[in-house]
């Protein structure tokens, strides 16, 4: 399974940047999708996920209402777009795949996880 990020880079806060992650090597309309993130000296945390039919999502309290996880399951690809950023919004941004397919609900937790893309540094400036 081959996870590949990109959409990061710096903006002002208030700004907005669209992630995007493709994948391959597993049938990708069958498993949730996640972002995570991981700012300098701090743990990796749950951002958003997307269940493997796009039908349920899930996003940690500080992002809800600015981000949105979306996917496109013909091009085999998950986006996170991301309004109204924040300094404290700075971090590598790495997608990842559920272990299990066609569950009921995405996945928060890291140990659901089981293959992560390379990660998108994500900058914003205040």
């Amino acid at each position: 399974v081959q996870l590949q990020a990109s959409g990061g880079g710096l903006v002002q806060a208030g700004g907005s940047l669209r992630l995007s992650c493709a994948a391959s090597g597993r049938t990708f309309d069958t498993y949730d999708m996640g972002w995570f993130r991981q700012a300098p000296g701090k743990e990796r945390e749950f951002v958003a996920a997307i269940s493997w039919s796009g039908g349920n999502t899930e996003y940690t309290d500080y992002v809800m209402g600015r981000f949105t996880i979306s996917r496109d399951n013909g091009k085999n690809t998950v986006y996170l777009q991301m309004n109204s950023l924040k300094p404290e919004d700075t971090a590598i941004y790495y997608c990842a795949v559920n272990r299990n397919p066609f569950r009921l609900r995405p996945g928060t937790q890291r140990r659901e996880y089981d293959y992560w893309g390379q990660g998108t540094q994500v900058t914003v400036s205040s």
